[in-house]
């Protein structure tokens, strides 16, 4: 059963008004087990399976879910199994497309508007809380040279989504979309620090940041180095304290289909954020 003394504190996302769970559930793993980067192999839960550990997550205050299109049918399941649309802080992004195990990237400004409709019909929902652009790598290029911003500002004026940022790969990129975006999502731990900066910025401009890859794709075991001693458990609660204790951090993206780990995860949160 759920520990329902566990409870994973809220922080404010930004300038959005937004208030999210400082430990988010990225779900690429409900939808897509192919051309991913994680440790080991997994198969793809089923809707059971995908209920429990949601309603796990809800049960220790996590109200953050992080889906995409190019994460497979993540999307379309978390439409089925997300009860009380209104309790959860929905993210999804935009730009990168996932089709016969091969991605292909497109930040028009058709594409961009096609893409988030077919988000709010998947999700069965007439919002979206955030809204990402997922880069190709070519940051500053996106930013300054397509219209994918303009187009999730014209969305979010029209009330389709209620914020928009940029989850890049540069750090460069990241602070120039720091100009226009209300939220980014950077890669940040204890091995990888390249795009502090980032996070440093967003929080002198009141925006909202993300982190992902806080275990580094699942080789969370690593990332405490001169310490071969810990745990998996250990270094993953050390990488959680790593990053939730740098100023400006709104929330920490875990991708998971474990209750186990789900559960652990949130104990540690809720024990020092």
């Amino acid at each position: 059963m759920p520990d329902t003394h566990t409870q994973v504190p809220t922080r404010t996302l930004g300038k959005t008004g937004l208030q999210v769970s400082c430990l988010g559930l990225g779900t690429v793993k409900f939808g897509r087990n192919q051309g991913v980067k994680y440790s080991t192999g997994f198969e793809l839960p089923d809707d059971m399976e995908l209920r429990r550990l949601l309603d796990i997550a809800q049960s220790t205050g996590i109200n953050l879910i992080d889906t995409a299109p190019a994460y497979g049918t993540s999307e379309e399941r978390l439409g089925k199994l997300l009860h009380h649309r209104h309790d959860w802080v929905v993210c999804s992004k935009t730009g990168e497309e996932f089709v016969n195990g091969q991605s292909h990237f497109d930040f028009g400004a058709a594409h961009t508007r096609a893409s988030v409709q077919r988000s709010l019909k998947r999700l069965r929902t007439d919002y979206l809380d955030v809204v990402l652009v997922h880069s190709d790598g070519n940051d500053e290029h996106i930013i300054t040279q397509t219209d994918c911003f303009e187009t999730l500002q014209r969305l979010k004026d029209d009330g389709l989504i209620r914020a928009f940022g940029f989850s890049g790969k540069t750090c460069s990129g990241g602070v120039l979309a720091l100009s226009y975006a209300d939220v980014v999502m950077v890669t940040f731990n204890p091995l990888e620090t390249a795009e502090l900066e980032v996070i440093q910025t967003a929080r002198t401009l009141g925006k909202g940041v993300l982190i992902k890859k806080a275990f580094n794709s699942g080789h969370a075991i690593k990332l405490s180095p001169g310490n071969g001693q810990l745990s998996s458990a250990e270094a993953a609660a050390e990488s959680l304290r790593f990053v939730l204790s740098e100023p400006g951090v709104s929330s920490v993206i875990v991708g998971t289909i474990n209750t186990h780990h789900l559960q652990d995860n949130a104990a540690s949160v809720a024990a020092f954020c």
